[in-house]
Formats: structure tokens, C-alpha cells, sequence
């Protein structure tokens, strides 16, 4: 019986050494250990034997059990430490490899603009308003002295929403909404999306940026709204910079005028920017309207002000030479790489 015993030891190592997968390791656990192996056999037929045996051959097949089932430990752990080593060799990083660079976003070339305009007026003392881009058609048109009737109301120029609403087509709502709770003086900038039912093209998008401006006070006259916009083109386009009025209509000022400033591309000799003027049209201005001071809260015997908007998309297109409005918004990784 004990050499029996030792040959299924013998055995037992000989088929260990030809396993090679925890898969082989469970079969061959079944076949020496399990209930059908010869080794449980012996255990059975201990019965057979004479009462002086069984105790020495009992402990002989335990002793057995053991030894093949400590064997078959150790090889499953052998397996699965080779198994997580070769993973943690395929896995492994060089840490001498160089890495990659990741690249960094930059501002938008609108957000360059709008940053630059709002540092000159913040600079002369405005502070920033905020309104909602959704608006009532009181504030949107009637409180800037746009009746029911004015072409400016077309469903072509205007997007309206449900429920009476517009969404708003320049940023002068802010300025209304202002004057409503604040007391002059009043010295404001509204930057904003606006909205208008245009065709996409080069110049043209039925969303876009503005920025509007508001200065309400004692003595208010054309002489300042000239000086500001004079200070704010220099500092913004150069020190030599030219400007000039001309006469205009806007429902909510008056009087009105839209500003040119010499061409500084070309210093206003003329050429494809200006299109040969020696002029670029930048914005629209003029006094405040009697009556829109009025429909705010505001005695317009006491108190006057002036006006004027710009288009933040504009002033980026002339700041960095972009021809075509439409890259603004594309979001091309090419077009955008240059700032």
C-alpha cells in the first residue's frame, strides 16, 4: 500500500509539471483528489482491512491528500502570479519615452474683441449691464420708440416666440431696463447676443454679438457722445485714427448719426479693406429720444443722454483682417490655430 501511495505522489508531480493553465490544474485536481481518484478509492476500502491496518494506512492516504492538494496550491499559484507578471510586463510604461504634448485652446477671436472693446470702456468708467436674450415686445420695440407699425416689427427682420415674446434684436433693451431701476447719472455698456432673421452670407448671421452703450446726465450733448467714441476708436485702432459723423435715423435717438473712422489698413489713402473710400463704417449713434426717456422714468427736461452701438463680430473682423463672417462661427480648428 505505501509504495502504491508514493507511485500516485510520483504521478501527481509528474502531471503537475505538464499542467500549464489554471484550467489543466482544476482537471487535474478532479482526477487525483477528487471523489472518483484512486486516492478516495483507497480511502473507501479501508474497511477491507484488518483493524491493525486501517490506522496506519488511513494516515498514509491522508498524508497523501495532503501533499497532492499543497502541490496543486502552489502550481495555481505559480500560474497566476506568471499571469499578472506577463500582464504587468505588457502593460509596463516607459517612463524615459517623451510624452505628448497635449495642446492648449486659446480665446476666440470674438472673445479677443469683445475683451479689448470692453477694456476701453470700462477703462472710461461704464460698468456692464446684463438683460435676457428672450424679451417682451415693450421692451424689445415700444419703449425704444418703435410703434406697432414700423417695418423694423416684420416677422422677416424678427424671430417671434410663443406667448407674445421676441427674441431680442439688439442689446438697447438692457439699456431700458436700466434706466427702469437705476436713477441717472447712468454710464453703462450691454454686451449680448442678438438676433435677426438674416441669410447666412460673408456679412450677414441670424445671430450675432453687439454691444451697446448708455451715458444718462445732467448736460449730456452731441460734444460728448463725439468725444467718446473719438477716445474709444484711437485707443482701439491707433492714435491716428480719423472719425466722422454722418447724418442718420434711429427711432430711439435723435439726433442720430452712424461714425466712420479713417481706414487703418491704409491710413485713408484708399484701398480693398475701405474699398477705396479711405473710410470704414464702425457704428451707430446719436442722442437719446426724448420719448424713450420719458417711457423709462426719466424727465427729459432734466436730463439727456447719448447712445451708440457696435458690432463686437465687426470689430474682430476689421481688428484681425477676416473677410468672411461665417469662420466666426465654423469653429475651424485651422482658422482658429491663428490666434
Amino acid at each position: 500500500m505505501k509504495e502504491k501511495l508514493e507511485s500516485i505522489r510520483a504521478s501527481a508531480l509528474e502531471r503537475l509539471n505538464r499542467a500549464n493553465d489554471l484550467k489543466a490544474i482544476e482537471e487535474l485536481r478532479l482526477s487525483l483528489i477528487g471523489k472518483k481518484s484512486e486516492l478516495m478509492g483507497i480511502l473507501k476500502s479501508l474497511g477491507a482491512l484488518s483493524p491493525e491496518e486501517r490506522p496506519a494506512v488511513g494516515k498514509m492516504v491522508n498524508e497523501t491528500s495532503a501533499f497532492i492538494e499543497e502541490k496543486l496550491s502552489q502550481a495555481k499559484q505559480a500560474l497566476i502570479l506568471s499571469a499578472q507578471n506577463a500582464r504587468l510586463m505588457s502593460e509596463a510604461v516607459d517612463v524615459t519615452i517623451p510624452g505628448k504634448r497635449r495642446a492648449l485652446g486659446s480665446r476666440h477671436p470674438m472673445q479677443l474683441a469683445l475683451d479689448e472693446v470692453t477694456s476701453v470702456f470700462l477703462g472710461m468708467g461704464y460698468e456692464i449691464a446684463e438683460g435676457p436674450d428672450i424679451e417682451t415686445d415693450y421692451y424689445n420695440f415700444e419703449a425704444l420708440n418703435i410703434p406697432a407699425n414700423h417695418p423694423a416689427k416684420d416677422e422677416q427682420d424678427t424671430f417671434y416666440v410663443e406667448g407674445g415674446f421676441v427674441l431680442r434684436t439688439q442689446t438697447s433693451s438692457v439699456q431700458i431696463r436700466t434706466m427702469e431701476r437705476k436713477r441717472p447719472p447712468i454710464k453703462i455698456i450691454a454686451p449680448g447676443a442678438v438676433y435677426r432673421s438674416d441669410q447666412v452670407d460673408a456679412t450677414h448671421s441670424p445671430s450675432f454679438h453687439q454691444l451697446e452703450a448708455l451715458v444718462v446726465d445732467h448736460g449730456i450733448t452731441m460734444g460728448d457722445l463725439k468725444g467718446s467714441l473719438s477716445a474709444f476708436i484711437r485707443q482701439l485702432f491707433g492714435s491716428s485714427t480719423q472719425v466722422r459723423f454722418r447724418p442718420h435715423h434711429f427711432p430711439f435717438t435723435e439726433p442720430s448719426a452712424e461714425m466712420d473712422a479713417s481706414c487703418f489698413f491704409c491710413n485713408g489713402k484708399g484701398c480693398r479693406i475701405c474699398k477705396g473710400s479711405g473710410w470704414i463704417e464702425i457704428l451707430g449713434c446719436g442722442m437719446v429720444h426724448p420719448k424713450v426717456l420719458q417711457l423709462a422714468g426719466i424727465d427729459p427736461d432734466e436730463y439727456t443722454g447719448f447712445a451708440f452701438g457696435v458690432g463686437v463680430e465687426r470689430i474682430a473682423m476689421l481688428r484681425f483682417d477676416i473677410s468672411d463672417m461665417r469662420l466666426l462661427f465654423e469653429n475651424d480648428i485651422r482658422f482658429l490655430n491663428q490666434f
